[in-house]
């Protein structure tokens, strides 16, 4: 797979469908875009008022959306719940606040964070094991990680943010998919933990990405130092509403993480019928092997399909999941 163009694009982020279509113009529409992990059954929003278009967020609308937010997340009053426009924003926001020489990142994972530290002069190195990233000045975890689903214990982040802090270090927990896995699997109820921020999207999970809000959650020192970088209205009064919403409807999340599973597996066994070997993913993505990623990725591009390919990977492909009966079948047949 060439990388320069729309190739490239294609090779940093999902969901570029414009840069697809010029570099397939053959391809049946309408496209069947799996190359994002954002939920294809969205949060049904609702009316959304008028006010929340027309006037600046109150303050206390913005406290009740991060209450909603901690309630939901299970963290302890002591930790700090910051709105934010989205995780991308916090991503980049992170290394202009708390500067490291030395930055590790656990296996290959999404590519913002490596880019982001690069950007404000740090020295990145991606290792294997979670050992090896106590030797940094900060260390990055996605968990689960994007692409391949590998989750690593709470207990164990927790070992490692003690001894960061203890060196002055921090390690930062990107929860991006944490939300359909079963209970357990966050750190975020162990925070307030000295050296430790978790960030949580909201968009990947209730299918609203365009809405841009996710959130910090830290300690009281660095939750104050990204508070006081966000500035007033750091979030929209649509976001506020629809966020409140949504962090407060149990039964739908409940719905969607039993829906996510069926579709998980019966992703894997669709693209097990075509050829792939299924080989993890979250419940939001499933992460497949073949002999020649790349060559995949073109074939199915060219009957329209785009899967999410990437350069140092040649031998697996990330997979979202269709959005309706239609879209299934739709892909059933162009596999």
């Amino acid at each position: 797979m060439g990388v320069s163009g729309d190739a490239e694009r294609l090779l940093q982020h999902g969901g570029n469908l414009a840069a697809a279509r010029r570099l397939f113009p053959g391809a049946p529409e309408p496209w069947i875009d799996l190359s994002t992990g954002i939920n294809a059954r969205a949060y049904p929003v609702g009316e959304i008022s008028a006010a929340s278009w027309r006037r600046l967020p109150e303050e206390n609308a913005t406290a009740s959306l991060e209450a909603a937010a901690r309630l939901a997340y299970g963290a302890a009053e002591q930790a700090q719940v910051i709105a934010a426009p989205g995780t991308q924003a916090l991503i980049g926001l992170l290394p202009l606040l708390f500067p490291a020489k030395r930055v590790g990142i656990l296996d290959f994972t999404y590519s913002e964070h490596d880019l982001c530290w690069r950007g404000a002069g740090a020295q990145v190195k991606v290792v294997g094991s979670l050992d090896a990233l106590a030797a940094f000045d900060c260390a990055v975890v996605v968990n689960p990680n994007n692409p391949d689903g590998r989750l690593v214990a709470p207990e164990a982040l927790l070992a490692l943010a003690n001894h960061m802090a203890a060196r002055g270090g921090r390690l930062i927990v990107d929860e991006a998919f944490v939300d359909l896995l079963p209970e357990g699997a966050s750190v975020a109820p162990l925070l307030p933990e000295a050296g430790l921020i978790v960030l949580r999207s909201f968009g990947k999970t209730w299918g609203l990405a365009g809405l841009r809000l996710g959130f910090a959650l830290a300690g009281a020192v660095d939750g104050a130092l990204i508070r006081r970088a966000l500035g007033p209205w750091p979030v929209s009064g649509a976001a506020i509403e629809i966020g409140l919403r949504a962090l407060d409807d149990e039964a739908w999340l409940s719905e969607a993480r039993a829906q996510a599973r069926q579709d998980a597996s019966r992703l894997d066994a669709l693209l097990q019928g075509a050829g792939f070997t299924p080989a993890g993913g979250t419940p939001l993505f499933r992460w497949a092997s073949c002999a020649n990623a790349h060559g995949a990725f073109h074939a199915l591009a060219e009957r329209g399909v785009l899967a999410r390919a990437f350069q140092s990977q040649p031998h697996a492909l990330r997979f979202g999941v269709p959005a309706d009966e239609a879209t299934w079948r739709r892909l059933a047949e162009r596999l």
